[in-house]
């Protein structure tokens, strides 16, 4: 069996290694005590793999990158010290455990990407404290991505899955600056939020509220202009269910920049603490009663989707279908979303099938496996999207903005061959000025271009 020995909360301010602070490091004399301690704790525990989580590593929206090269390398000659440098063997079959239990949760994680064996500074300055007292470790090397921090959680819970069945002591990194707004002066200047996150995050670690952690205030996060978050939530995850004694060894900002280093040490099992299995059982009791409230139109855009990625081939119409749906045409749109996300969205302004029933057919489809943004919809991913479709009234040419009204009309724009679409009534749409700059956007349509604009309705299933 498995065993995880310790977690460490740690920054990774460049500045804290003396080649590169030439004497400025000494303004981060906590965090560096604070290091060299868990430097000396990671020694006596003697780990077989450390798993590292970075904020700087390759980051997808929706794929959580995981280095996947036999060997890892890297240094800090991107700022100005190239013969501080470091290699590392990989744990390449612990790597392939982890991807595996993620992809059975829904979770898109592997080794695809860039740099694939090239260490980040998020990676290089924990482990140059701890190369100073132990390198008997292989390494994995885990990016962050942007899924909400629920399924970050998740993936953290694959990996203690993972880990148990391996065989193998592991210690876990989550490297990560807190806020980067806390003095005027600093690099990146000043926000209120800044010590109010910091505050609260170094409050919730010390607590080991992991429940209080996943639910962070997005937007007091953003406005605090933090790294360290997603990395953090990560190795909560791999110790849900676990009790935790946690222990803020420093906190200190003297460049405008939150630095804590933090030690978690896992304990017994506790139910109480056991958050993915809430997380799992509300996640599943939504899709439950999403798919019983499913119209005809929803549910023929998912049951298309789930046909074609297990069949390999496009649905018929099916005969049980309403009149309107086999009798009429109409541009549809279908957008698919993963835990309240987008995962893909592609339709037809105007029909080019001989129903909306075959409409709903070909753009779910689309949609799930097309769309430029998205990789494919994997068949372990079906169980966790929600679906909604629009069917689109005849559009109406319009001379001004000021005729559009963003919860009720969609808007089209055209220049020539270039022409682009929002949907009416989306999240962070709020003016008409936005629908048709996004429009524009997405036609490839530039500023001084000539453009006509047309409005239209939807009728939405969802």
């Amino acid at each position: 069996m498995g065993e995880i020995l310790k977690a460490y909360f740690v920054p990774h301010p460049p500045i804290i290694i003396p080649d590169i602070g030439k004497g400025e490091e000494s303004k981060i004399s906590s965090t560096i005590d604070a290091y060299h301690e868990v430097g000396k704790q990671v020694k006596d525990l003697s780990p077989d793999v450390i798993i590292l989580t970075t904020p700087h590593g390759p980051a997808y929206s929706d794929y959580i990158h995981i280095s996947p090269g036999p060997v890892l390398r890297g240094s800090f000659k991107n700022f100005g010290v190239s013969k501080i440098k470091f290699e590392f063997n990989s744990e390449i079959g612990l790597m392939k455990k982890i991807t595996e239990t993620a992809h059975s949760y829904g979770i898109e994680a592997g080794g695809e990407g860039a740099d694939r064996e090239a260490l980040d500074h998020g990676a290089l300055v924990p482990l140059y404290f701890i190369s100073q007292y132990y390198t008997n470790f292989t390494l994995i090397r885990i990016s962050i991505a942007g899924l909400p921090l629920e399924q970050l959680y998740t993936f953290g819970y694959c990996i203690q899955k993972a880990v148990s069945t391996y065989g193998k002591k592991v210690v876990l990194i989550g490297s990560g600056d807190l806020s980067h707004k806390l003095t005027r002066d600093g690099p990146y200047g000043f926000a209120t939020e800044g010590p109010v996150f910091d505050n609260y995050l170094v409050e919730t670690i010390k607590s080991a509220d992991f429940n209080k952690l996943i639910n962070t205030d997005s937007h007091l996060s953003y406005k605090a202009g933090e790294c360290g978050l997603r990395s953090f939530v990560i190795i909560a995850g791999i110790l849900n269910g676990l009790c935790v004694k946690s222990n803020v060894l420093s906190y200190e900002g003297p460049f405008g920049v939150g630095y804590m280093v933090a030690e978690l040490t896992p304990g017994s099992r506790d139910l109480s603490r056991d958050l993915f299995s809430f997380i799992e059982n509300k996640h599943k009791s939504d899709i439950e009663v999403i798919r019983k409230a499913e119209d005809p139109y929803v549910a023929l855009a998912r049951k298309s989707l789930e046909y074609y990625i297990k069949k390999g081939r496009i649905l018929d119409v099916p005969d049980y279908l309403p009149a309107e749906m086999t009798n009429q045409k109409k541009g549809v749109f279908v957008t698919i979303k993963k835990h309240g996300q987008l995962r893909g969205c592609i339709g037809t302004i105007s029909p080019v099938t001989n129903s909306i029933a075959e409409e709903i057919i070909q753009n779910a489809v689309s949609s799930g496996t097309r769309d430029p943004r998205f990789n494919p919809v994997k068949e372990f991913e079906l169980k966790d999207l929600v679906y909604s479709v629009d069917v689109l009234e005849e559009p109406e040419p319009i001379t001004s903005i000021d005729e559009l009204d963003v919860k009720r009309y969609g808007v089209i724009v055209s220049s020539g061959y270039k022409r682009g679409l929002l949907l009416p009534n989306l999240e962070s749409v709020d003016t008409p000025a936005q629908q048709v700059e996004i429009a524009l956007s997405k036609a490839g349509i530039t500023e001084g271009e000539k453009y006509y604009m047309e409005r239209f309705e939807v009728i939405r299933h969802r």
